[in-house]
């Protein structure tokens, strides 16, 4: 994926090894719970989505804009600027990716009279204690809703290519832009009406309602990838779909227990990955990531 032209974002901070603040809100993230990677906080995909959020997102974008504020965004804080903390391939890479999120997003909300406020990428190694609470770099990469900010171990590009086969460049903005995904989600106060539902669903169906969720961050990925198309390159798609597809719930279960049981699924089965991802991809349009009504 061509993003050179692109500065990188200056919505950065290096928190190097356990910085940052502390919580208890469930983190959102790329990779099921289940996974385990020797994972001790037992956070990531936990929070579900209930009916209430179909209501929300029923307008179209005009619903993806609702309840988001029109003020600034406040400073990265430690770090630096976005060319001192992206400083090696990697981390411009995904600060580049950042960018371009930021570009889309914005222009998005801008034809529905709102102001996008990005999240913030907080590089990290082996540790870190976000608004959400601790986290080990075995989590994977994961969003915090409370401060909005996206948490990433650039060594997981590494795993994602060597343990799951999803390697590329197109494989590493899918993971950013599934994060970004989150944000939106996070803007339109649906963060908030989920973690109160939650509290009074059973666990199945709270699982399928979470699949839905991240079905649609995975399509709010592909609209970002659709809407800068012209920046694709011969193999990228493939490289997303591959990465959707080793990270779908029944292809990890089946890898780590030999059998797969949909009922604890949180993040969609590789097919469904990859077919979101895909209607994002094509139809450039975040209104086509309905994933709360109908079947998925």
């Amino acid at each position: 994926m061509r993003l050179d032209d692109f500065d990188p974002s200056n919505n950065v901070r290096d928190l190097g090894s356990g910085g940052g603040g502390g919580g208890g809100f469930p983190l959102l993230g790329l990779l099921p719970l289940f996974l385990g990677r020797g994972m001790g906080c037992g956070g990531i995909g936990l929070l579900v989505v209930v009916g209430l959020v179909y209501m929300a997102m029923s307008g179209g974008l005009g619903g993806l804009t609702s309840g988001i504020t029109s003020g600034p965004v406040e400073g990265s804080g430690a770090g630096g600027s976005g060319a001192a903390v992206c400083n090696t391939a990697e981390r411009r890479f995904a600060c580049q990716v950042l960018a371009s999120t930021e570009q889309t997003w914005e222009q998005l909300f801008a034809a529905q009279g709102s102001r996008y406020r990005p999240p913030t990428l907080n590089f990290y190694q082996q540790g870190v204690s976000s608004g959400c609470g601790a986290a080990t770099s075995a989590a994977g990469p994961f969003y915090c809703p409370p401060d909005q900010g996206i948490y990433l171990d650039t060594t997981f590009f590494d795993e994602l290519e060597r343990r799951y086969g999803a390697g590329g460049d197109f494989a590493q903005a899918y993971v950013i832009a599934h994060e970004v995904g989150h944000h939106i989600q996070n803007l339109t106060g649906v963060a908030q009406q989920v973690t109160r539902e939650q509290q009074r669903l059973p666990r199945t169906q709270g699982n399928a309602l979470s699949v839905r969720l991240e079905l649609q961050a995975d399509c709010y990925a592909g609209v970002w990838a659709g809407r800068n198309r012209d920046r694709l390159e011969p193999g990228d798609v493939e490289e997303g779909l591959r990465a959707a597809e080793a990270i779908g719930d029944d292809t990890l279960q089946q890898q780590s227990q030999g059998r797969v049981v949909p009922d604890s699924f949180t993040h969609g089965s590789s097919e469904q990955r990859m077919r979101w991802l895909q209607r994002g991809i094509q139809s450039a349009d975040p209104a086509a990531c309905d994933t709360f009504s109908g079947a998925i």
